[in-house]
C-alpha cells in the first residue's frame, strides 16, 4: 500500500507539471493564430498565477477541512477541465478566463503535496516528487513537438494533455482509501497544523529569505520555460518545431537535476545540493549568454534546468527543518504563494523587457535573478548553520 501511494503522489505530480510547459511552448503559435503581440503571453500565465497565490494561501484550511488526497483528486480533476477548455478556446479572453480555474486547481495540489511529502517522507523522494514534475513538464513539449510535425495545431496537443490529465484524477479518486491506510493518523495530524497569515509568517525568522529565495528560483524557472521558445524564435530565428524541440532539453535537465538531487541527498544535505545546483546554473547562464550556437545553446538550457530543478524541492524540504512540523503547511502555503507571485510578475516582466529591448535581452534577465538569489542566499547562510559542500550531512531518517 505505501508503494501504491507514492506512485499515486508521483502521477499527482505529473499532472502538475502538464500545463506549466504546455503553455510555453504553443504560445508562439497561438499568438500567431490570434494575431497578437508576443508580450500577451505574459497576461495569461499572470491570471493563472494570480489563481495559484490564491489557493495556496487557503491551502492550509483547506487541507483542513478536505484532507490532501480529496483535495488533490478534486484540484487535478479541475487542471484537467480547463485544458480541455483550451483547446476550444477561439480568443483571448477565453484563454484568461480559462486560466483562473487551472491556476487555483495548480496551487492546491503543489502547496498540498509538498507539505504532505516533506513531513511524511525523506528528501530524497521530495526530489524525486519533483522530478516526476520534470516528467510532466518535458512530456508537454514532446506532444507540441509531435503534433506540429504531424501537421496537427496547437489546439491538439490540448488535448492530448488534458486527456493525460484526466486519467490521472481518476487514478487519484480510485485510491482515495489508500490514502488513510497509509498514514492512519493523517486526519489528525492535519487538524494540528497551524494557519499563519501573510504578516503573522513574516514575523518568523528566515521566512522572508527563503520567500526571495523562491522568487528568483521560480522566476529563472518559469521565464526559461515561458520565453526560451520565443527567445529562439524571435531572437534565434529558429522555426517554432525546432524551438518547441529545444526547450524540451531544458525540461529533460530540470528532470534529471531533481532525480540527481533525490539520489545525493541519501548523502547530501539539501542545502549542500543547493550549492551544487547554484555553480551549475552560473555555468549554465554563461555559455547562454556568451555562444549563441543552437548546440550550445540546448547544452545551456538543458543545464539551466539541471542546476536549477533541485532548488525548489530542497527549498520546501527545509520548511519543517527550518520552522517545525506544526507551521511547515503554513509556511509553504505562503512560500507557494510568492512563487505564484514570481511565476505572475517573472514572466510578465521579461516579456516587457522583452518587447522593449528585443529577446536577445532574455539570458541578461535570468542572470539579473541568479546574482539576487546569490545574495540572498548569502543571507541564508547566516541564519542557518549549513554543512560545508563536501561535508558529511547528517542522514535523513524519514
Amino acid at each position: 500500500m505505501a508503494t501504491l501511494l507514492i506512485i499515486v503522489i508521483y502521477a499527482a505530480f505529473i499532472g502538475l507539471g502538464l500545463p506549466d510547459s504546455l503553455f510555453g511552448t504553443s504560445w508562439p503559435s497561438i499568438y500567431n493564430e490570434f494575431g497578437l503581440p508576443f508580450s500577451l503571453g505574459a497576461v495569461i500565465t499572470g491570471i493563472c498565477s494570480l489563481g495559484t497565490m490564491t489557493s495556496s494561501l487557503l491551502s492550509a484550511r483547506l487541507i483542513k477541512k478536505l484532507g490532501t488526497n480529496k483535495l488533490t483528486a478534486a484540484c487535478t480533476l479541475l487542471t484537467a477541465v480547463a485544458l480541455f477548455g483550451f483547446s476550444f478556446s477561439g480568443n483571448f479572453v477565453i484563454l484568461c478566463l480559462l486560466a483562473v480555474p487551472l491556476g487555483l486547481g495548480a496551487g492546491s495540489v503543489d502547496t498540498a503535496l509538498n507539505n504532505y511529502v516533506a513531513v511524511h517522507y525523506s528528501a530524497s523522494q521530495m526530489s524525486f516528487l519533483h522530478c516526476f514534475y520534470g516528467v510532466g513538464v518535458t512530456v508537454s513539449p514532446f506532444i507540441m513537438t509531435l503534433v506540429f510535425r504531424n501537421g496537427m495545431g496547437w489546439r491538439t496537443g490540448y488535448r492530448i494533455a488534458s486527456l493525460i490529465q484526466i486519467s490521472l484524477a481518476l487514478l487519484i479518486i480510485f485510491t482515495l482509501p489508500v490514502w488513510k491506510k497509509v498514514h492512519p493518523a493523517e486526519g489528525g495530524a492535519e487538524e494540528a497544523y497551524e494557519t499563519l497569515s501573510l504578516r503573522e509568517a513574516a514575523s518568523i525568522k528566515g521566512v522572508k529569505v527563503m520567500w526571495l529565495l523562491f522568487i528568483c528560483t521560480c522566476t529563472i524557472e518559469i521565464s526559461t520555460g515561458n520565453w526560451s521558445s520565443t527567445f529562439l524564435v524571435e531572437h534565434r530565428h529558429l522555426s517554432n518545431e525546432l524551438a518547441a524541440e529545444s526547450v524540451t532539453f531544458y525540461y529533460l535537465g530540470m528532470t534529471m537535476g531533481r532525480l540527481l538531487s533525490g539520489v545525493f541527498a541519501k548523502k547530501l544535505h539539501s542545502w549542500q545540493i543547493i550549492k551544487i545546483g547554484l555553480i551549475t546554473l552560473g555555468c549554465a547562464l554563461a555559455l547562454l549568454l556568451f555562444v549563441p550556437n543552437r548546440v550550445v545553446t540546448i547544452i545551456a538550457l538543458m543545464l539551466i534546468g539541471l542546476g536549477n530543478g533541485p532548488m525548489f524541492p530542497n527549498f520546501n524540504y527545509l520548511a519543517p527543518e527550518n520552522f517545525g512540523e506544526s507551521r511547515s503547511s503554513a509556511i509553504i502555503g505562503t512560500q507557494m504563494a510568492v512563487s505564484s507571485f514570481a511565476v505572475l510578475a517573472g514572466p510578465i516582466l521579461c516579456g516587457l523587457v522583452g518587447q522593449a529591448l528585443g529577446m536577445g535581452a532574455f539570458p541578461y534577465y535570468l542572470i539579473t535573478f541568479y546574482v539576487l538569489m546569490l545574495l540572498v542566499f548569502l543571507r541564508a547562510t547566516r541564519i542557518w548553520k549549513m554543512p560545508g559542500l563536501f561535508a558529511a550531512a547528517k542522514k535523513d531518517t524519514k
